[in-house]
This record gives structure tokens, C-alpha cells and sequence, in this order.
């Protein structure tokens, strides 16, 4: 007697019955597997104490000096960049040859800035996008 709970899926997880006329009727006779049930749950990963690139285990002061140094000066050149990005678009954005320009005040918000930072950013990128206007 067929067993009246065989099923095969096919890719997209739709099941049909298995056998003749079946999603397996034109495939080779050999049984769908299907997972395994987890009998357990996964052991959850131990918390890790936080660490900050590693330096909490440098034990070398000179070393520990070098890296940390190295560390900062890598993280201000990026707080650097993206600030000059933020100015960037910040002076796109107050274009008002653009027909969506934001004033200094709509940019501030967006930005959470002061509107008088605003305005000195907006500058700030006018100045960055000048070089590309004569080069291009």
C-alpha cells in the first residue's frame, strides 16, 4: 500500500506527490533526502569581551604606542574625507541651478548641523568642486 504522506519537492518548495506521474517520474529511483531535524538547539557563542582592534592584547608599550598612533592618524584622515564628501553634497544639494535645491536650513536638518554650519559647509564645498568645473 503507497504511503499516503510521501511527498518530493520540487526546486521552488512546492511539494507533489512522489512516485509515477510524480515530481521524481522522469528522475532516477533513488529517494529524496530531506534534513535532518536538530534534536538540541546550537550551543549560543560565548559573549566576547569587546575588543578594539586587537590593542588590548599588545603588551609591548612601545608596539602598543605604534599601532594606537597608527590607528588615530587612519581614523582622522577618514573623518577627514568624509567630511569633505559631506561638503561635497552639501554644495550640490544648495545648487540652485538644481530645480529640488534645499536651502541652508533644509541641508542643516538633513545633516543635523546648525544652519550657520550649514552655510560654511556648503562653502566649504563650493571651493572642493570649483578644480572639477575648470578641468572638465
Amino acid at each position: 500500500m503507497p504511503d499516503s504522506h510521501a511527498q518530493a519537492s520540487d526546486p521552488s518548495g512546492a511539494t507533489a506527490p512522489a512516485g509515477p506521474g510524480g515530481a521524481g517520474a522522469g528522475e532516477a529511483s533513488a529517494p529524496r533526502r530531506r534534513p535532518v531535524q536538530l534534536l538540541f538547539e546550537p550551543q549560543a557563542a560565548e559573549p566576547e569581551s569587546e575588543r578594539f582592534f586587537d590593542l588590548e592584547s599588545i603588551d609591548d608599550p612601545a608596539e602598543l604606542l605604534r599601532r594606537s598612533t597608527e590607528l588615530a592618524l587612519a581614523f582622522r584622515a577618514a573623518a577627514d574625507r568624509a567630511t569633505d564628501f559631506q561638503a561635497v553634497a552639501a554644495a550640490q544639494l544648495a545648487d540652485t541651478r538644481r530645480f529640488d535645491a534645499l536651502s541652508d536650513s533644509e541641508i542643516a536638518e538633513r545633516a543635523d548641523w546648525t544652519p550657520d554650519y550649514a552655510a560654511k559647509m556648503i562653502e566649504y564645498g563650493r571651493g572642493l568642486l570649483q578644480p572639477r568645473r575648470h578641468d572638465g
